[in-house]
């Protein structure tokens, strides 16, 4: 006996298919937690912080009596690599400042203890992207380690008598909050990829020394760039050190404006996705060899 023609149709149907909630806000309540979880780990270690900072005072202290004594006896109009009295002092100001809000100070060797340690063991078995999970982790501490640092820095400036520059121009607020990400986000992305070295050797510290050498003067650390000599000035934009420090700063003062300006941002925005690449194509060829011990 043939089963009804409705009850024919009836067992052909396909079972409704359950609708899915998208995961995009599961994601972003997952990584949030590993920002919350971040938070609280640096906050157990604020003393190392505020000793850190307390320290980085005497080179900046150093350098500022340097440079009061070259402009010694000078008018204030005097100029050495197109910066008065003022906007020298202000410049190392600002970059104690942006230091503070961008710079890696542990991550990557962190990171590289974790490879070496066997530590990503347990991340790797969970649905986690370990690029997003130390880029959370990197940004808490910054925002961390600024809050520490604000109130030495602020006293340093109280105590020393030194004049605090703030543009009035809204569009250079702008343009230098989103310079700073950027300038964050450079960092934190060569930092990865050189601590990704640790899949292939077992010391990756002196390939971060000889970097972070290179950075040190390449960056505006030591002095601005604009005392380099011109053909220097014209080759630095091409690498990704100026936009670690001096491009961010530069645009705080008002010294990079108009084409400069854009042209720098497209430059520094290059650099983010050439290190953000060279971090994930190293995370990934580093996995195929990786051996899982220890952990």
């Amino acid at each position: 006996m043939n089963p009804p023609p409705l009850m024919t149709c009836a067992m052909r149907l396909k079972p409704p298919q359950t609708l899915r909630r998208p995961r995009c806000g599961a994601e972003v309540r997952k990584y949030l937690q590993v920002l919350g979880l971040g938070f609280q780990s640096h906050l157990a270690y604020r003393f190392n912080f505020l000793a850190r900072v307390l320290f980085s005072l005497i080179p900046l202290t150093a350098l500022l009596m340097l440079w009061e004594t070259i402009y010694a006896g000078q008018t204030a109009e005097m100029l050495v690599g197109g910066y008065t009295r003022s906007e020298m002092l202000a410049y190392y100001l600002v970059a104690a400042w942006v230091h503070a809000l961008t710079a890696v100070t542990e991550d990557d060797w962190q990171i590289a203890a974790d490879i070496r340690d066997g530590n990503i063991n347990h991340l790797l078995a969970k649905p986690v992207n370990y690029l997003a999970y130390r880029l959370c982790l990197f940004a808490s501490g910054r925002v961390v380690y600024a809050g520490v640092a604000a109130l030495p820095l602020a006293g340093f400036v109280w105590i020393s008598g030194l004049t605090v520059y703030v543009p009035t121009d809204l569009a250079v607020w702008m343009w230098f909050a989103l310079s700073l990400a950027l300038t964050a986000l450079l960092q934190f992305f060569i930092s990865f990829a050189l601590a990704m070295l640790a899949f292939w050797v077992l010391e990756v510290s002196t390939f971060i020394f000889i970097v972070y050498a290179f950075e040190y003067i390449a960056s505006g650390h030591l002095f601005p760039l604009d005392l380099l000599p011109e053909s220097l000035r014209w080759l630095l934009p091409f690498t990704p050190f100026p936009y670690e420090l001096y491009f961010p700063v530069s645009i705080y003062l008002g010294k990079t404006t108009g084409s400069a300006l854009v042209r720098g941002l497209v430059l520094q925005c290059a650099w983010v996705g050439i290190s953000w690449w060279m971090a994930w194509w190293a995370w990934r060829r580093g996995l195929r060899r990786y051996g899982a011990v220890g952990g």
